[in-house]
């Protein structure tokens, strides 16, 4: 039975070891949140099992818990560059499919038809803004136009830090877009990572509540500024040398394990 005790041990210490590396290998990605590994035993037992003989039987992976702690911010000075400084996650969704994600990366720019978006072609989602007032019952897609009614042309693109997206033309007027629409959960720590730092709802995370950037819990956004990933690069590597020695001893248990039997077999040879 040691075998597989020593078995599960390391199984969990590989899992540890692909949630580390995956974590090093993003410390450098806008918007990244690091993983922990969370480990439980196991414990085989029935009701006529004396508790103080019973002997556990190996851990298993519990959890891999993600952290949104904050990132550190950095200042880029491109205007579609935002941070949230404090909760809130920007909304997205896919011209593609429809998906709607949400991201803590703000790194976005205007595509060729007005539509302000991020890398992956997923569209910044902003409240409609009616007789001054923010509607944050929906949302829609932050759609700039190229050239405005008098047909003058785009000049630029500005947010504010209430999310209030303003465009400006070459005759001086100035159109208000939206306001950023962010969302928040119950339990973002349940939300499905789908990759380019971006999340998915799910049951566990609970639906998303939405707001305008600078009331309630949600941040107010700072434009002209990125979050970088909040992963520890000293940090990690501790936790690497601690993984790597988890593996070891596991691997020796089994070593252990392996002589012990030899020196049976041959007790009876």
């Amino acid at each position: 039975m040691s075998y597989y005790t020593s078995l599960t041990g390391l199984k969990n210490a590989q899992t540890d070891l692909n949630v580390i590396s995956h974590n090093i290998a993003n410390a450098e990605t806008n918007g990244f949140k690091k993983s922990n590994t969370q480990f439980a035993d196991i414990i085989s037992s029935s009701v006529i099992t004396d508790p103080s003989l019973t002997v556990g039987i190996g851990s298993r992976v519990a959890e891999i818990r993600q952290n949104f702690g904050v990132g550190a911010i950095e200042q880029t000075g491109n205007a579609l560059d935002l941070a949230i400084g404090g909760e809130g996650f920007f909304t997205t969704a896919s011209p593609v499919s429809g998906q709607t994600t949400y991201t803590r990366n703000g790194a976005f720019s205007v595509d060729g038809n007005g539509f302000i978006k991020n890398a992956e072609g997923a569209r910044l989602q902003v409240f409609p803004n009616s007789g001054g007032t923010v509607d944050t019952s929906t949302h829609q897609d932050a759609m700039v136009p190229p050239i405005n009614a008098a047909g003058s042309t785009l000049a630029s693109v500005t947010i504010d830090n209430e999310g209030q997206v303003v465009a400006s033309y070459d005759d001086g007027t100035s159109a208000n877009v939206g306001t950023v629409a962010l969302a928040n959960f119950t339990a973002p720590t349940g939300l499905k990572q789908v990759g380019d730092s971006s999340w998915k709802v799910t049951g566990k995370s609970g639906p998303a509540a939405y707001g305008a950037p600078g009331s309630g819990a949600f941040g107010s956004i700072n434009s002209g500024s990125l979050e970088r990933s909040n992963v520890d690069i000293a940090e990690e590597l501790v936790d690497l040398i601690s993984a790597q020695r988890y593996f070891q001893a596991n691997a020796k248990a089994i070593d252990t394990a392996t002589q012990i039997s030899q020196t049976v077999i041959n007790l009876r040879t």
